[in-house]
């Protein structure tokens, strides 16, 4: 066998503490309740979608592939000299020749209209200097001269 029948997924987002679900073959297989986390998954030929999502912020996704371990090629070489073929053949109906990525990173973008986006041309308005200057300590204001 190359590594087992299951294999650790690790999952950070930006920013953290999002909720993923892990569906494959569009079927629910387990869930991070809070990243950064992990989550342990039974290898298999069949891909893995990791949905993330967090409050304020749009959802994101990220297609795991499930391919071929690198070892794979060099076990297959040795296992048919040794058995035949034979653990080769039950670790591939076991999904034990398959692997996924193991650190996957999502950025969860803002949801449109709760980011407070600023210009450089944004300047106070007046009725928000004057509620500055009325809150701040007296004499603690000096006027600026323009040059």
């Amino acid at each position: 066998m190359t590594s087992g029948t299951s294999q650790t997924i690790s999952v950070n987002t930006t920013p953290a503490g999002a909720e993923c679900e892990f569906l494959r073959q569009g079927m629910p297989i387990g869930s991070i309740a809070s990243t950064p986390g992990s989550l342990v998954v039974r290898r298999s030929k069949h891909d893995i979608t990791i949905n993330c999502s967090k409050d304020g912020y749009e959802d994101a996704s990220f297609y795991n592939n499930s391919g071929l371990a690198a070892a794979v090629g060099a076990n297959i070489a040795v296992d048919v000299l040794l058995t035949a073929g034979l653990s080769s053949i039950i670790d591939s109906a076991q999904g034990a020749d398959n692997e996924y990525e193991s650190m996957v990173t999502l950025t969860l973008r803002p949801e449109k209209g709760t980011e407070k986006v600023q210009d450089a041309g944004d300047q106070p308005s007046s009725d928000d200097v004057a509620d500055a200057a009325e809150k701040a300590p007296a004499g603690s204001m000096k006027p600026i001269e323009n040059p």
